[in-house]
């Protein structure tokens, strides 16, 4: 067996591939765009461009030596065709998708479909992510803390809570005597959008349409857990800090904070609404919240060994009023938003605690990839890395 290259080895290869590669940021594509999709459709899960967060990512791979220009591309009809026209190399996934379902998984898939490697999930990971039904059944498989839920698909007639025996016994199976609070949410969303606070059973109905109407999808019903609200970031085993490259033996776990609720305030508002700001996030302290950072650290581990990550993962986690931790949702593609004075995003919150700034993550990022690609022996990569 061949020895795992060395910190430095990565580091000249990266140096290497920098001067030859042709990069592609995607970005989600806009669907009523002429020539973006062949027929429209419903989006499952809220669209958003992310096209000024691809901007930034591009910018930061040419601060960081990519000779060539960084393309930013969207998502849509047109992409394979666009990445052939630019001969580009390899590209780096920063789209939820365009319409559909499953949409996390369509550019992956694409990418796949066209050989071309990438930074980002592949597609059956990114799905599975994205869907919070499967995803929570994963981690309960596993052993992982979730809290129990309850899947409920659209309906012509509505939900009938009191009414329908059906649902009556799968609600007592799941739920057990609780009759509120509870969070009705989509199974595939993202920045809390149509996640909504219910505080008994006889509201549901009204929570659960309003979610199949938004999303033309499932709707998830779980308990609402009245605690302190938590994000923690899982990468992989590459770090940069000063722009050194370093290798771990365990994934990197990151940016450890306390979503900071406001008085009345039952979920965190969406950064639609409210962009993320050093006021609305506490990052954790090593001394004071000693306990809830070990757990933190265990549960994204878990995660991140349970489901073959190989690409940035931020985890919502949530506890109850005794203090107990549970995995309420993966974000397969969180905000790399580049900081700038008064903003920030949920990931790049604690990158200072590691001594690494928001160009040492992004470097991170692409070089555990070619890591990665270089393990698999990728003909391009290699080649262009000066090792093929």
């Amino acid at each position: 067996m061949t020895a795992r290259r060395s910190a430095a080895e990565l580091a000249r290869a990266v140096e290497v591939l920098f001067r030859r590669l042709r990069l592609a940021v995607i970005y989600a594509g806009d669907k009523s765009r002429d020539g973006a999709v062949l027929h429209p459709s419903a989006n499952h899960r809220s669209w958003k461009s992310y096209e000024p967060v691809a901007r930034d990512i591009a910018a930061s791979l040419t601060r960081l030596g990519i000779r060539e220009e960084v393309a930013v591309l969207p998502d849509d009809l047109g992409l394979a065709g666009a990445l052939a026209s630019s001969r580009t190399h390899m590209a780096w996934l920063n789209t939820a998708g365009v319409q559909g379902r499953a949409a996390m998984a369509h550019a992956p898939g694409l990418l796949e479909l066209c050989g071309l490697p990438y930074v980002g999930h592949d597609p059956l990971v990114a799905a599975l992510l994205d869907d919070k039904h499967r995803f929570k059944r994963q981690l309960a498989a596993a052993g992982i803390p979730t809290a129990p839920s309850l899947l409920v698909r659209p309906d012509p007639d509505g939900l009938r809570p009191m009414a329908d025996r059906a649902f009556a016994r799968r609600f007592a199976r799941t739920f057990g005597r609780h009759r509120g609070p509870f969070v009705v949410k989509p199974v595939s969303g993202r920045a809390s959008l149509h996640v909504t606070y219910v505080a008994s059973v006889l509201e549901l109905r009204d929570a659960v349409a309003g979610v199949h109407a938004a999303t033309h999808g499932a709707a998830l019903i779980e308990p609402y857990l009245g605690g302190p609200e938590y994000c923690v970031a899982v990468a992989g085993r590459v770090v940069a800090s000063g722009g050194r490259l370093s290798r771990r033996d365990d994934p990197f776990v990151f940016s450890a904070l306390e979503r900071v609720l406001e008085p009345g305030e039952t979920i965190f508002t969406s950064m639609d609404l409210r962009p993320i700001t050093g006021e609305r996030a506490r990052l954790l302290c090593p001394d004071r919240d000693r306990e809830v950072l070990r757990t933190l650290d265990g549960i994204a581990r878990a995660v991140a060994d349970e489901f073959a990550l190989e690409a940035l993962v931020r985890l919502d986690l949530r506890s109850d009023t005794e203090g107990r931790l549970f995995v309420l949702e993966a974000n397969p593609k969180p905000d790399l938003k580049a900081p700038s004075p008064g903003l920030t995003s949920l990931v790049s919150l604690g990158l200072a605690q590691h001594g690494m700034t928001y160009d040492d993550l992004i470097l991170s990022l692409l070089a555990g990839r070619v890591d990665q690609l270089l393990d698999d022996r990728h003909p391009v990569i290699g080649r262009l890395a000066g090792l093929a």
